[in-house]
């Protein structure tokens, strides 16, 4: 009898200090009817069973992150710079695949490719495009088509950014101006037009941003004004000193220079406080950019199948073989792909 009672409570002490996940109703019913030694094995292989499974889905995903191929658009919020989120994407996807993983450091390699063309600021939100596998190869097609763009300047105040994030570098009076003096200026910014772009951008100058020079305390010479192209703009509301502006543009176009060029135009100053991105291509806010609570597989592998017909059949990319393995790792390589045209014209892909 006593022999009996150590080894049942020797199968309840390891039913209970080492496995309490596998309890489920099928397993407790089988104990119950089982001797405690067979109780045990029992226990062990569905532990077994559980890890086999789990590494069998983690695969799965790993092979389907690998065959997704495509363009999609992501929702940006202010703040993060598009490089920054972009990182976040890849590491969200990389989690959710369960990728890298120790067990399969020795595996064939694969690398997971991975990019955004047409750069947002840092202070602005909105569409942000994305390619991954072969379709970073598309990512150059989305600079050259149109973006639209909704932006809130303030009257009477100019920034060395030409935003909100900069300094002060003047005011001037503003009281004067009316909504018909701003509607009837921006027909002089419509259209094929030269436009001088911002200090602080994306534009190099030695292999250098101009920002980082501007940052470092550094002399730098504005760029000299560049042919640009405005399909259409609209003032939306006035409510002095903030005007509302709809603007869709070509690529290698900055709002804030806009900005500040009406504010120059109207005898006062101007710059941008809320810039919002709506459009990129054919993708919109509101339709195709993804939150970031839908950033995982089987969201964007809807969200390129959804996206696929917004391309013409020249641009369309074939649907990519899922890989013969289901063991592999993933590695990221980070390419540039051409030289900027300016912050909005920059593509990265990793």
């Amino acid at each position: 009898m006593a022999v009996s009672e150590a080894a049942v409570m020797s199968s309840s002490s390891l039913k209970t200090d080492t496995f309490p996940v596998l309890e489920t109703a099928g397993t407790v019913a089988a104990m119950a009817a089982t001797p405690p030694a067979r109780a045990a094995a029992a226990v062990v292989a569905a532990a077994a069973r559980t890890g086999s499974e789990a590494r069998v889905s983690k695969a799965a995903l790993a092979t389907k992150l690998l065959s997704l191929s495509g363009v999609f658009a992501v929702h940006k919020p202010k703040g993060p710079t598009s490089a920054e989120l972009l990182n976040r994407l890849k590491e969200k996807l990389l989690a959710e695949a369960g990728m890298p993983s120790p067990e399969w450091t020795k595996r064939k390699k694969q690398t997971l490719k991975i990019g955004h063309g047409g750069t947002l600021d840092s202070a602005a939100r909105g569409v942000l495009v994305v390619g991954i596998g072969s379709g970073t190869k598309m990512l150059t097609s989305m600079l050259s088509g149109s973006k639209r763009y909704i932006a809130i300047g303030e009257l009477g105040k100019a920034t060395d950014t030409l935003d909100s994030t900069g300094k002060v570098t003047e005011e001037k009076p503003y009281d004067k101006i009316t909504q018909e003096d701003i509607e009837g200026i921006l027909q002089k910014f419509t259209g094929n037009i030269m436009q001088v772009p911002p200090l602080y951008s994306a534009l190099k100058k030695d292999g250098q941003r101009l920002s980082t020079l501007m940052k470092r305390g550094e002399v730098v010479e504005a760029k000299p004004a560049r042919p640009v192209t405005v399909y259409s703009i609209s003032l939306q509301k006035f409510q002095p000193p903030f005007f509302t502006l709809d603007v869709e543009c070509g690529g290698g176009f900055y709002i804030r220079s806009l900005v500040s060029d009406i504010g120059k135009e109207l005898s006062s100053c101007a710059n941008v406080l809320e810039l919002t991105r709506t459009k990129q291509g054919p993708f919109t806010l509101e339709e195709h950019a993804l939150p970031e609570d839908k950033w995982t597989i089987d969201d964007i592998a809807q969200s390129l199948e959804h996206c696929s017909s917004l391309f013409p059949a020249e641009l369309a990319l074939k649907k990519s073989k899922p890989e013969k393995s289901n063991e592999q790792v993933l590695s990221c390589e980070y390419i540039t792909l051409n030289e900027p045209k300016g912050e909005d014209d920059v593509i990265k892909t990793c």
